[in-house]
């Protein structure tokens, strides 16, 4: 019942967005900055001008909500890319078709409706929560609009939402329609499942002739291909080579050690579990709890946590506050308290020791050396790259390259499976991936702040490998597709059984699952078991078929759902709603398409393209 309330109210809040969108759109998008192109109109909808600045102020507004929302920035490329531009321009033209429908029909709103309106919008409200009108001036004046502009804009949005009402307003949902998606949603099952496995065949599987092998392999040669193999020659020029060329600074070294001293140099520290009490008296019955025998992590759960939620990681004696003493004098784990924490009277426990950690910097220094010298080579390499474009831009070669100091040239036959380290690097892959014959080589950066250059040799094209080279391969596919022949033709004779009156439980181990809906599922079987089930009548059984799973399943029930309980009630009452409000939203939909299509639109692209070309 719980998932029909929540479908309900994720369409009618769909709904209601959507009215709200189009509300906001009508406004033209307030508080972004004026595109400049005053007079020019993106279109017209009878009488009614959509001015440039109205478009350019919505079509920002959405850009800036969805950055807002994905943290990153939302280009128009990418807008127009998913329809966005148009989206927006519809609710416009919708917006602007209602008003002229407003206006053709004398429907208006008076000036207490407006006042109403902005008294009851917080933005405009003083530090007493009622409205106050410098607080609505200096809000307009910072969003560059006047009063009478925006009271002009609100007796207009008023307007076109009465006319809305008036339109999507007093739908019913018909009773048949809910009572059919009622009982589609609530219906219930019980099911009874048997997993069919390789104990449960009558007779093992027979062991592959060399023909059975030959033939499968024949048939399933795409499954034993090699995959296309590039020839590769490349130049690297990587920092592990450079780097041991490279001078040592002793005092450098020392101030590295020295930055990073907590790394080498750190105190005896325990591994810590803090659980916090309200008052001491709960702590110190809980510590006598664990005296008596209990459990560290019964009185956790009683106190709903988690041990992860007690967890505070390795700790020094300091950090413990008032517990310090206690917890660094344990010898073994145990747990000591209570004590006072900045969250309230706790227990630790301590689960181990760590002893004091204390590396002098001769025994540091090597390992120094060698980030130093890393680093250095990065550096070393980054000031040498514009000396190497040039030898390339020369028309040097690949062999070219690899003459200078500390390069090296080398082949690999590339591929996706390819091990050799050089295939380990991203860009060197991408590189590889995308070399055509003919190119003149490029520096490419690799990761580790290498350089390398290569060359397309030549390409040899996917293929099957040979049958005594995947011999192996083929014999496990075989075996794996035959046992799993033999389990459906297992799976369909324990059916045709079932249904002739045999017990499922006959077989084996049966799994029998409570009601559920077709928004349940089934442990310890796959997803498409439930989808099958609501599509068999009860008593039937249906061989269940997946590459991991296989086994019959039977339909032990089908109940109808109930009718009157409270449950059934409010599920009822929110689909009602979320079809009135699809009606309603049709309804709107067809009406305004109707009034613009009679009031006639006209579009003006190359205003629009003027908009477009201002928005980055």
């Amino acid at each position: 019942m719980a998932e029909g309330k929540k479908r309900g109210n994720k369409a009618m809040s769909v709904v209601l967005w959507l009215l709200m969108a189009m509300l906001i759109l009508g406004l033209g998008g307030f508080g972004v900055t004026n595109f400049g192109t005053t007079g020019q109109n993106i279109a017209t909808v009878g009488d009614q001008k959509i001015d440039a600045n109205a478009y350019s102020n919505a079509l920002q507004q959405q850009l800036q909500g969805i950055s807002q929302q994905t943290g990153q920035a939302f280009t128009l490329a990418q807008a127009r890319q998913f329809g966005l531009d148009a989206q927006v321009r519809q609710s416009l033209i919708a917006s602007a078709a209602l008003k002229d429908e407003a206006d053709r029909i004398g429907l208006s709103v008076g000036d207490q409706v407006v006042a109403d309106e902005l008294r009851r919008n917080p933005s405009f409200q003083g530090a007493g929560g009622t409205f106050n009108r410098e607080t609505y001036e200096l809000v307009l004046k910072q969003n560059g609009l006047t009063p009478a502009d925006y009271e002009a804009n609100v007796r207009e949005s008023v307007a076109r939402s009465l006319l809305v009402g008036a339109v999507a307003g007093g739908f019913a949902a018909p009773q048949a329609v809910t009572d059919t998606l009622y009982n589609y949603i609530a219906e219930r099952r019980g099911l009874s499942l048997l997993p069919v496995a390789e104990g449960d065949l009558p007779q093992p599987l027979p062991q592959p002739t060399e023909a059975d092998l030959r033939a499968f392999y024949d048939a399933h040669s795409d499954r034993f291909m090699a995959p296309e193999t590039r020839q590769i020659t490349y130049a690297a020029l990587l920092p592990e080579t450079v780097a041991p060329n490279l001078p040592v600074d002793d005092a450098a070294l020392r101030d590295l050690y020295n930055q990073r001293i907590d790394e080498f140099v750190q105190p005896e520290r325990r591994l810590v579990e803090r659980l916090v009490f309200p008052d001491t008296a709960a702590a110190e019955a809980a510590k006598a709890r664990i005296d008596g025998g209990a459990a560290f992590e019964d009185i956790v759960a009683e106190r709903g946590l988690e041990l992860t939620d007690t967890d505070l990681g390795d700790v020094a004696k300091e950090d413990l506050g008032a517990a310090g003493d206690a917890v660094f004098a344990l010898a073994e784990p145990g747990v000591v308290g209570s004590f006072d924490s900045d969250l309230g009277p706790a227990l630790f426990r301590m689960n181990g020791i760590l002893s004091a950690h204390d590396v002098p910097f001769e025994e540091a220094r090597d390992d120094l050396a060698t980030e130093f010298q890393a680093d250095a080579a990065k550096r070393a390499i980054a000031d040498r790259r514009n000396a190497l474009e040039d030898v390339l831009a020369g028309g040097g070669t690949v062999e070219d390259l690899a003459k200078q100091p500390d390069f090296t040239l080398g082949t690999i036959d590339y591929n996706a499976e390819s091990e050799d380290p050089i295939a380990g690097y991203p860009a060197f892959r991408q590189a590889a991936e995308a070399a055509q014959p003919g190119d003149f080589p490029e520096l490419v950066q690799l990761d580790d702040g290498g350089l390398i250059a290569l060359r397309l040799d030549g390409v040899t094209p996917a293929a099957a490998r040979p049958f005594e080279e995947v011999r192996d391969q083929v014999t496990e596919a075989w075996q794996d597709d035959a046992l799993h022949k033999a389990l459906i033709a297992r799976a369909e004779e324990i059916r045709t059984a079932v249904q002739n009156g045999t017990n499922l439980s006959d077989f084996g181990t049966v799994n029998v699952t409570g009601d559920i809906t077709r928004e349940g599922n089934a442990t310890a079987a796959p997803s498409s078991v439930v989808e099958t089930a609501f599509g068999l009548d009860e008593g039937a059984a249906q061989v269940i078929d997946t590459p991991e799973w296989v086994g019959v399943l039977r339909v032990d029930s089908v109940k109808p759902p109930a009718q009157d309980d409270e449950g059934a009630v409010a599920l009822k009452t929110q689909l009602s709603a979320q079809i009135e409000g699809a009606l309603a939203q049709d309804a709107q939909q067809m009406f305004t398409q109707t009034i613009a299509d009679t009031a006639g639109v006209q579009i003006n692209q190359a205003v629009i393209d003027a908009v477009h070309a201002q928005i980055p």
